[in-house]
């Protein structure tokens, strides 16, 4: 009777200890730490993080708004400043472009074929927008989401364990450094009202794209998905002067 006894709270206690193993093995799984563990993957240049897979995507989304805008500003722009900048965006993100796809597929990720839905809505702004109101949206937006993602550009060269995606942040480091620097010689930059560096980059941004706030009247909308209007400013109408020569 003794050894039955024995035996029966033997039996009962094992499931008590493999269930509680169980429970903590799952919260273990479930943890941030196990989680960025996961969605590391092993690749044949490195692990890849989810901030090098968000990176990659970033660069690519870049080129596909950052091109068209660029024609624009060769194409209606109102001085010879806007006009290289322009030039500057059309040539750096098409050697950009063909990087990234080349990393993507090295990597075997799937990019965008399309600008996000505010870069779309940062194209039909500056599609709209004519003379020196143009000039400033252009220079404003531009120069607003290159400062975003320079911060984010700076700390994947730094921490990424991945040579492809190194070799990617050291070309788009050169990239993005130089359209910084031919917008803010355009002279229309509004530094007052530039995003500062993004908050929280250690992992994948769900918006990395900035909302700039070109027209110098308030400071940038804490929503990321308000679009500046260039209506509020009455100084950005066309400018009497004559219209340089190309």
């Amino acid at each position: 009777m003794i050894v039955a006894v024995l035996c029966t709270g033997t039996a009962l206690a094992l499931p008590i200890v493999r269930s509680a193993g169980s429970y903590r093995t799952a919260r273990a799984e479930g943890s941030p730490g196990a989680a960025q563990a996961v969605q590391t993957v092993q690749t044949s240049s490195g692990p890849l993080t989810p901030l090098d897979r968000d990176f990659v995507k970033r660069v690519r989304l870049a080129g596909l708004w950052e091109i068209p805008a660029g024609r624009m500003a060769v194409a209606k722009g109102g001085t010879p400043e806007v006009w290289t900048a322009g030039r500057h965006l059309i040539d750096g993100n098409s050697d950009l472009d063909r990087a990234v796809l080349d990393t993507a597929r090295t990597l075997g990720l799937g990019v965008p074929d399309e600008p996000s839905d505010q870069q779309k809505a940062w194209l039909k702004q500056l599609d709209d927008a004519q003379g020196a109101q143009f000039d400033r949206l252009f220079a404003n937006i531009v120069r607003n989401a290159h400062g975003q993602v320079f911060a984010v550009v700076a700390q994947v060269r730094a921490g990424t364990r991945n040579s492809a995606v190194r070799d990617l942040a050291t070309t788009a480091n050169s990239t993005v450094l130089d359209h910084m620097t031919v917008l803010e010689e355009t002279g229309l930059v509004n530094f007052g009202d530039l995003s500062g560096p993004p908050t929280g980059t250690s992992g994948p941004s769900r918006n990395p794209d900035p909302s700039p706030n070109p027209t110098g009247n308030s400071a940038p909308s804490s929503n990321p998905s308000q679009i500046p209007n260039p209506s509020q400013n009455p100084s950005d109408s066309p400018s009497d002067s004559p219209t340089p020569q190309r």
